[in-house]
C-alpha cells in the first residue's frame, strides 16, 4: 500500500486509489505522514487534530482517534504496527516505496546529483509527477494548511522554477511555455515565473506577447499587492522593446534547489512516471499534461526514452466490457491482430481514461514501454506533427511498445505516427470516429457513451467514498442525473464536494442545477472546466455544422431523432462522427442530456462566432 499526500490524501494499491473522507483520524494520519519517521508529540497532534478546540479528556480522545485510524489500515491492509506509540507520542514510518512526499524528496536530491541537464530535467519531471491536486484538499486541520501546506507547495514551485530554467538553458523555450503560463496564473506572486515566461516567448518570436504579459503582470502586482514589477522584469522589459539581442540561453550552473532534510533518505524510483496531468486527480478532466515542442528550426528533442510506467486511473470505474476487450487487444500474443485501436466518443465521456487504464493493465505486454502524448492543445486546436514527434519517448530496448496518441483531431493528423505492428500497438483516442484510419489500417474501434447509472454510482464511491454517498443515495442519484452521467462532469462535481467536507451533495446538487456548465468547473485548474471542453470541440467543427448542431439539439426533445427537414444526412453523420450526437435509439439519432444544455445555453445565430476563450 502507498500514502499520497501530494493531493487529496489518499491511499492507493496500485490499481485503485481511495481518496479518505474529511475526519478527525484523516488529519492525525497527515500529521503523522507529514512528520514520518519522527516522534511527533501527543500535544502537536492534539494541536492538529482538533485545530484550537481540543477535547476536554484529550489523552483518552487521542488514543480513540489512532484506534479508529488502525482500524482504517486494517481495513486496507496495512500492517497494525505502522503506528509506533512512544512515551511522548505516536511515530509512524515509511520510505520512498509507501510515500510519495519521501518519493518526492528523494529525486530531488537524485536531481542534484544528476550528471548533466538532461539527466536533471528528467528527474524534475518525473518528481513533479508525483503532484495530483490541491494538497491535503480533504484535510481539515487548520494547523496544516497554515503551516505545513505553504511549505509543501514552495517545494513543488522551487521544482518547477528549477526545471524551467534548465529547459530555457537548454535552448526549449517552446517546450516550457505551457507551464509557465499556467504558473504565472496560479501564482502571481512569483515574478519569476513571469521573467521566464516573457523569456520563452520573446526568444521564440513573439514580441508582442511577451510586452503584453508583462502590461498583465504589472497591472496584477499593482491591483493585488500594491507594488511594481522587480528590477529584473523591468530590464527584460526594456530589452524586449528594444529588440535587444538577449543572446544565447544560458548555459552555466543555474542555482540548485535546496532539498528538505525532513525526509529519511531511500533509494529514488528508476522508472519515469507518465502520470503528470494524466492522473485524473489533478485535473480531473483526464487531459494530457501540456505538449512539449521540438527548439525552433531544430529537430525534435526527447528528454526521456522508453519504457515510461503509466499508472493506474485513480477511481476508475466501469467500462468493465471495454476495458476487459481492451486489455484481450492489447495483451494479444501476435502484435500483428492488434496494431491500432480507436478509443472514441463525446468530448467528456471518458476516452483518455479508458485508454489509460487498459494500458495499465497491459504493461507486461510491452517490454520496450508506453508512453501516451497528447494530439492538440487545450484550445482545442491540433498541433503539429513536429510538436508531436518532440513528445513521444526514444526506443531504449528492443520489444514491442505501447504509444497512446491522445485527442487527434483527424486521421491525417495520426496516421505518421502508427508505429508499425512489428514495433508495438498504437492507441488512438478521438472525438472522432477516425473510420477513414481504421480503413487504411484495420484494428478496431471502440465508441464510448455516458456510464451507466450504477457506473455512475460507482464513480461517486470511488471519489466521495462509500459512507458520504451511502448517506445521500439519492441526492447521489441526482447529482449523476444532472451531470449526464459523464465522468468529466461527476468528477469536477465530486472535486468540488470533496474540498468541501461539510457540504451536503443534495445541496452541492441543487447549487449546480441553477446554473450547471457556469458551476462545473474548477477554479485552480482551467481546463477543468466542462463548458471550457465543450467549447473547445465545438470549435473544432466548420460554422454551418455549429449552426446545424446548436439547431438541432435546440430543438424540443421529441425532434431530436434527425428527420427535421433543414438538417440532411450528410450533417448528421458529420456531427455523429465529430461525438455531438450518437445513434439511436429511440430514433436514428439522440443528443446526450449534457450536450443539450450546453446547446440551449447558445443560440444558432451565435454559432458562428462563439468566443474562443471561456
Amino acid at each position: 500500500m502507498r500514502f499520497q499526500l501530494l493531493g487529496p490524501l489518499c491511499i492507493s494499491d496500485g490499481e485503485h486509489a481511495v481518496v479518505l473522507q474529511p475526519s478527525k483520524p484523516t488529519n492525525l494520519l497527515a500529521t503523522l505522514l507529514l512528520r514520518s519517521g519522527t516522534i511527533v508529540s501527543a500535544d502537536y497532534l492534539l494541536h492538529t487534530v482538533w485545530d484550537t478546540e481540543p477535547p476536554a479528556t484529550a489523552k483518552a480522545a487521542l488514543q480513540s482517534c489512532v484506534l479508529r485510524l488502525r482500524r482504517i489500515f486494517i481495513k486496507h491492509g496495512i500492517a497494525d504496527d505502522t503506528i509506533e506509540s512512544v512515551a511522548s507520542g505516536y511515530r509512524m514510518r515509511v520510505s520512498g516505496d509507501t510515500l510519495d512526499l519521501a518519493d518526492f524528496r528523494n529525486l530531488m536530491a537524485a536531481a542534484d546529483r544528476a550528471a548533466d541537464y538532461e539527466d536533471e530535467c528528467q528527474i524534475l519531471r518525473q518528481a513533479l509527477s508525483l503532484w495530483h491536486g490541491p494538497v491535503l484538499a480533504n484535510v481539515t486541520s487548520q494547523v496544516l494548511h497554515r503551516d505545513e501546506v505553504p511549505r509543501l507547495s514552495n517545494e513543488r514551485l522551487r521544482a518547477l522554477e528549477r526545471l524551467c530554467d534548465l529547459e530555457l538553458s537548454l535552448g526549449r523555450c517552446h517546450h516550457v511555455l505551457a507551464d509557465l503560463w499556467d504558473a504565472t496564473r496560479s501564482h502571481p506572486e512569483r515574478e519569476r515565473f513571469a521573467e521566464q515566461l516573457i523569456e520563452a516567448l520573446y526568444r521564440t518570436g513573439r514580441q508582442t506577447e511577451a510586452l503584453t504579459e508583462f502590461d498583465r503582470v504589472k497591472r496584477r502586482l499593482k491591483e493585488e499587492f500594491g507594488i511594481d514589477p522587480g528590477a529584473p522584469l523591468q530590464r527584460l522589459q526594456m530589452s524586449v522593446l528594444r529588440g535587444a539581442d538577449l543572446g544565447s540561453p544560458p548555459t552555466g550552473p543555474v542555482q540548485s534547489i535546496a532539498v528538505s532534510p525532513r525526509m529519511p533518505a531511500t533509494p529514488p524510483i528508476a522508472s519515469l512516471s507518465a502520470s503528470s496531468g494524466l492522473r485524473v486527480s489533478q485535473s480531473v478532466s483526464g487531459r494530457l499534461p501540456p505538449a512539449a515542442s521540438s527548439t525552433a528550426g531544430g529537430p525534435p528533442t526527447h528528454s526521456f526514452a522508453f519504457p515510461v510506467v503509466l499508472g493506474p486511473v485513480p477511481c476508475f470505474a466501469g467500462r468493465s466490457d471495454h476495458l476487459k476487450a481492451l486489455k484481450q487487444q492489447l495483451a494479444a500474443a501476435n502484435p500483428g491482430t492488434s496494431s491500432l485501436v480507436v478509443v472514441s466518443g463525446a468530448p467528456g465521456v471518458g476516452k483518455t481514461a479508458l485508454a489509460l487504464q487498459a494500458a495499465h493493465h497491459s504493461q507486461g505486454a510491452f517490454p520496450a514501454g508506453s508512453a501516451a502524448v497528447s494530439m492538440s492543445r487545450s484550445d482545442g486546436s491540433p498541433l503539429s506533427l513536429s510538436e508531436i514527434r518532440a513528445q513521444i519517448p526514444a526506443p531504449s530496448k528492443s520489444g514491442r511498445r505501447l504509444l497512446i496518441l491522445d485527442d487527434a483531431v483527424s486521421a491525417e493528423q495520426t496516421r505518421p505516427l502508427l508505429l508499425p505492428p512489428s514495433d508495438g500497438v498504437t492507441v488512438v483516442t478521438s472525438r472522432r470516429r477516425l473510420s477513414g484510419l481504421a480503413a487504411t489500417h484495420g484494428g478496431t474501434v471502440c465508441r464510448l457513451d455516458a456510464l451507466t447509472e450504477e457506473e455512475s454510482q460507482e464513480l461517486l464511491v470511488g471519489l466521495l467514498g462509500h459512507d458520504r454517498v451511502a448517506r445521500e443515495p439519492d441526492a447521489a442519484r441526482s447529482l449523476a442525473q444532472l451531470c449526464g452521467y459523464f465522468p468529466l462532469s461527476l468528477r469536477i462535481a465530486a472535486a468540488r464536494l470533496t474540498t468541501r467536507p461539510f457540504l451536503s451533495i443534495g445541496d452541492c446538487t441543487q447549487w449546480l442545477s441553477e446554473d450547471l456548465l457556469s458551476r462545473l468547473f474548477l477554479t485552480d485548474e482551467p481546463e477543468a472546466s466542462v463548458l471550457h471542453v465543450l467549447e473547445s470541440a465545438l470549435l473544432r467543427l466548420p460554422a454551418d455544422l455549429r449552426r446545424a448542431f446548436l439547431h438541432l439539439a435546440s430543438a424540443p426533445e421529441d425532434s431530436s431523432t434527425g428527420l427535421l427537414p433543414d438538417v440532411s444526412d450528410e450533417v448528421l453523420d458529420q456531427l455523429g462522427d465529430a461525438g455531438f450526437i450518437e445513434e439511436g435509439p429511440p430514433g436514428p439519432y439522440r443528443i446526450h442530456s449534457l450536450l443539450r444544455v450546453y446547446a440551449r445555453q447558445r443560440t444558432p445565430a451565435s454559432a458562428s462566432h462563439i468566443s474562443p476563450h471561456v
